[in-house]
């Protein structure tokens, strides 16, 4: 579904150019969801008035980096979608939880699942839209990888708690989700549904997510796949084999890892694109 670099140019030509505003400080914050207080990190809009705001759910690996501070992936997707306008939240859903990874468990053996995930996803959308400088009718879902199977755990309305949710998410983003569990359920979406896939992942393959998308209900989620793109090809790392990690296509070998400039690029644009779309018509 890529055509190539003359495309990419001509889009990021003719992509909205806003002024670029000075970088918005990130303020560490509590969200309550019943007994739990879940860890949030907000990056307020740093435009005046009633914002969409977008709540961006970490993969297996948690948002943060070595260090302990947010992770490059979270920092550039908030600096992004703040000079872009928007409102950013990234939810933290294991510290709170006693875990600081998951990437090496066993998808069998994990006492966070996509249960938990789904619970603190829509948690925080409450919150947002509890929000005055937030406009409830324009909220957004944005995951990578774990993350990204929490977007469709949250926006599948076969699920009585999304089907009773309220407020709904406006459009939802998933990064190389795994899709097997909701494609067998059948997924209903509750919003218009965004897939960025890498052809060659080997830790959450692209096939159950096209499948996903070919067989939910309306509205058809949008899915675009980058040939010879990894997990994670939104990142600047170079592809590597991650032998510690249990799950995958075949398990026990291991999954590659790594970024792909071309599918990082179009990836990006994609997104905004999306957003300006589902968007628009409260914007």
């Amino acid at each position: 579904m890529l055509r190539g670099a003359a495309l990419l140019a001509l889009l990021l030509a003719l992509a909205p150019v806003l002024p670029v505003c000075a970088a918005t400080e990130v303020q560490r914050i509590e969200l309550p969801a019943g007994e739990l207080s879940l860890v949030g990190h907000w990056s307020p809009s740093p435009q005046p008035g009633r914002r969409a705001a977008v709540l961006l759910l970490h993969g297996c690996g948690g948002p943060y980096d070595a260090k302990g501070g947010l992770s490059a992936r979270m920092r550039e997707y908030g600096a992004l979608l703040n000079q872009q306008g928007y409102h950013a939240l990234v939810l933290d859903s294991l510290t709170p939880r006693g875990e600081t990874e998951l990437c090496t468990q066993r998808i069998g053996t994990r006492r966070i699942t996509q249960q938990e995930r789904r619970y603190d996803t829509l948690a925080a959308l409450r919150w947002l839209a509890g929000r005055e400088d937030v406009d409830a009718q324009r909220l957004v879902l944005l995951g990578w990888s774990h993350g990204g199977s929490a977007v469709l755990a949250s926006t599948n309305l076969r699920h009585p708690e999304v089907r009773d949710a309220s407020p709904r998410p406006r459009a939802a983003i998933a990064f190389y989700p795994g899709c097997s569990e909701e494609a067998r359920r059948g997924y209903r979406p509750a919003a218009p549904l965004l897939l960025l896939l890498g052809a060659a992942d080997d830790w959450t393959p692209a096939a159950p997510c096209q499948a996903l998308a070919q067989e939910a209900e309306e509205p058809k989620p949008i899915w675009h796949s980058y040939a010879g793109a990894y997990h994670g090809f939104d990142s600047k790392a170079p592809v590597k084999l991650r032998r510690d990690v249990p799950n995958g296509v075949n398990p026990g070998a291991g999954v590659h890892v790594g970024g792909q400039a071309q599918a990082r690029e179009h990836s990006r644009q994609a997104l905004l694109d999306f957003l300006e779309q589902t968007l628009r018509a409260q914007r």
